[in-house]
């Protein structure tokens, strides 16, 4: 059978709850004579007759009255799903779905909460995980990283904080050993070690006037959560590589004492990032928008 359409369908069921073509043709904004036609190509698909004409009145058959009763819940549905799209063109409401790391989840954070009281029909599901996704293939609306893992084909807009990392170690560790002056001071056996996501071990990356150098570490402890690693920094184990912000609280409270801080320069700071879209719906471009117009704010307070 042809494919119908939701146009003809919808000229059956105004015929039938308007009881003339005339008045049906009206109310769908076509032509009597176009009308007509969309009904008898119709009927030739089906293969029977949906109403009797005549001159003067038109009125369902057994098989029409059969049909009507089948397909108008389903046409209603497909209007209510239609009309649902498209009010989603109007006012943000549905669910945005974010994938991001743990550090970048928190600087996305603030302006979820943000988002979420300006725009109360709207919901967001944020997935923290190591491992870089591919977020269009996994079902994810929109991404944050590190500006410099974001996806060349992905569109990004900047958070606007540099990320910066931090060596640290315990005063008890400090108390007991010479505190490293450049990266080739470190005693690498101390060094906490780090795996990644994808089972590689991260190398330390230290900058300095130009010189850049990556340091193996070789301590005796491998650990793949940054709070386990600061635990045992804490508890004297060894020396610690952090994301600055993971460690700031305990660098001020005096737990942990930061070194080799004029070789670890601000870097790009997280990317919201997102694959282009024809049709985005409001809630998504309202949530873009918003990130936005964050980012030109922090610039242009940077430049005060």
């Amino acid at each position: 059978m042809d494919d119908v359409g939701l146009r003809g369908l919808e000229a059956v069921l105004a015929i039938a709850r308007l009881g003339t073509f005339r008045a049906a043709a009206l109310d769908l904004g076509m032509s009597t004579t176009a009308l007509s036609h969309s009904i008898r190509r119709l009927e030739s698909d089906l293969g029977v007759r949906l109403f009797n004409r005549t001159t003067r009145s038109v009125s369902l058959t057994d098989a029409g009255r059969d049909f009507i009763g089948r397909v108008s819940p389903a046409v209603a549905e497909i209007r209510g799903a239609m009309e649902r799209a498209r009010s989603q063109q109007v006012t943000p409401s549905g669910l945005l779905r974010l994938n991001a790391s743990a550090q970048g989840g928190q600087a996305i954070a603030p302006l979820m909460l943000q988002f979420l009281r300006r725009y109360p029909e709207m919901q967001i599901d944020l997935v923290t995980e190591g491992r870089l996704v591919d977020i269009v293939a996994e079902g994810f609306d929109l991404g944050v990283r590190p500006a410099n893992l974001v996806p060349r084909d992905m569109l990004a807009v900047s958070l606007g904080r540099p990320q910066r990392y931090a060596v640290v170690v315990s005063p008890e560790w400090l108390a007991a050993n010479r505190a490293p002056m450049t990266p080739a001071d470190l005693p690498l056996e101390d060094c906490i070690r780090v795996r990644l996501p994808n089972g590689a071990m991260f190398r330390w990356y230290f900058e300095k006037d130009g010189e850049v150098v990556q340091v193996d570490a070789k301590g005796r402890l491998t650990i793949d959560e940054p709070g386990i690693a600061r635990t045992a920094v804490m508890a004297g184990v060894g020396i610690g590589f952090f994301i600055e912000q993971d460690v700031a609280e305990d660098i001020n409270e005096g737990s942990l004492i930061r070194v080799l801080e004029e070789w670890t320069p601000p870097r790009p700071g997280f990317s919201l990032y997102y694959p282009g879209r024809r049709n985005p719906s409001a809630g998504f471009a309202a949530f873009v928008a918003m990130v936005r117009e964050e980012a030109r704010l922090q610039a242009r307070t940077a430049g005060v």
